[in-house]
């Protein structure tokens, strides 16, 4: 087959959640032997320079950056406040992009178009008038709600307001735009559920894939376990979740457990944790290998208040033989058993009990985080998950809708 995936971010380098997600279905379609052509904006906040992609990437997927400048305009911001469009996707809609989309229709036929994330929807028009392709949306979260959940956590009126808006139009613009496409790929069981109350189209969840021999696990614990978070912290639930974590539960940790250490990684930290003066948190910044990060820590923390979809950092954390400690919010759409392969850990109390736990008792980390890597193993290989794609793509053929409705939604 031949399929071409429009994101919202260039997905190399792979070094953030959106473009992992989206590397890791590139890399999973050329493994299985189809042919890959790649269009993604290229924004001043995620800015990847072509010459730095490695020209066998560059070759094997055609991958071509559009520069759109998704800055928030304030008077644009304002004017929206006034209209019922969603000011989220308008960011995404370009001309640049839009004319170099159908050019590229034009002189090539593809069998799938793939949109990564909901922000790509905006240009389902143009590939139908200039191409007969199945249009698929990759859903990686349900946009919506993320913004929902923050507005439920943003204590100043103002802003709650503006949230609340900014969610309500984005709501809008969602739900009818799944109508729009042929088929919905959820990267969840629970989002895929949700799609389909308000949907008739083909849906399917296709979770976040690694390849299981690229992640050398390590559940040993040597001495009293390090406990670490890793995560670009231009994602607002990434940040209001540290927030609430240094705020509210570290406090009480430090009580339980006074040397406790919280190792904070990732890209784009922002100044009150840059300059934060806290014995108890070592804010790093982002490291040159995530992976040596993670195996020389122990336990995963992630508070997350809000958000969709999936989290790509707990699935490579448990990939590497790690225990993770998170909410439900955190671990939605991840098949976990819980303290068996993830401890949640729903509210302050229990997240300070989870932690003088495992301090107290290092031998839990280990027996969860070789649990961890069993399911990553069984249920997330790259390999399988690609497989069950293909297959979608194979369903939602013209003049096959009525059966993929029947099997996809009683998986």
């Amino acid at each position: 087959m031949k399929i071409l995936l429009l994101c919202n971010k260039p997905p190399y380098p792979a070094s953030e959640g959106g473009p992992m997600a989206m590397n890791s279905i590139i890399t999973g379609l050329l493994e299985a032997g189809h042919q890959v052509k790649v269009l993604a904006i290229n924004s001043p906040k995620y800015n990847v320079k072509e010459n730095d992609i490695p020209e066998d990437y560059r070759k094997k997927t055609g991958i071509e950056l559009i520069d759109v400048d998704l800055d928030v305009k304030p008077m644009k911001a304002l004017i929206n406040l006034f209209r019922r469009r969603s000011y989220h996707v308008e960011r995404f809609i370009s001309k640049d992009f839009k004319a170099r989309l159908a050019e590229l229709l034009q002189k090539e036929q593809f069998d799938v178009v793939q949109l990564e994330m909901l922000y790509m929807a905006p240009y389902v028009e143009t590939i139908r008038e200039h191409s007969k392709a199945m249009i698929v949306l990759r859903a990686h979260n349900v946009e919506h709600k993320i913004w929902e959940r923050i507005a439920k956590e943003t204590k100043f009126f103002i802003k709650r307001w503006y949230i609340n808006h900014l969610a309500k139009t984005l709501k809008e613009y969602e739900l009818n735009a799944l109508e729009t496409v042929d088929g919905i790929a959820a990267i969840t069981r629970k989002d895929a559920a949700f799609f389909r109350k308000y949907c008739s189209k083909p849906i399917i969840d296709i979770p976040y894939g690694v390849y299981p021999e690229e992640f050398t696990p390590k559940s040993e614990i040597e001495g009293q376990p390090k406990f670490y978070h890793i995560g670009s912290m231009n994602w607002m639930p990434n940040e209001e979740g540290i927030r609430w974590f240094i705020d509210e539960v570290l406090p009480k940790t430090v009580e339980k457990v006074p040397n406790f250490v919280y190792h904070l990684a990732g890209r784009n930290m922002p100044e009150w944790l840059t300059e934060l003066n806290n014995p108890n948190v070592d804010v790093i910044g982002e490291v040159p290998d995530a992976k040596a990060f993670v195996a020389e820590n122990d336990v995963a923390i992630v508070p997350l208040l809000a958000g969709s979809g999936i989290r790509i950092k707990i699935i490579e954390s448990m990939a590497m033989g790690k225990t993770v400690i998170t909410t439900r919010v955190g671990a939605e759409g991840i098949l976990y058993n819980e303290d068996v392969n993830l401890i949640i850990a729903e509210n302050k109390a229990k997240m300070v009990e989870a932690i003088r736990s495992i301090n107290a008792n290092p031998e839990i980390a280990v027996r969860i985080g070789q649990a961890a890597r069993k399911l990553i193993e069984e249920t997330y290989d790259n390999r399988k998950i690609i497989a069950r794609l293909l297959m979608f793509y194979e369903q939602i053929k013209p003049g096959e809708n009525e059966t993929v409705t029947m099997s996809v939604s009683t998986a």
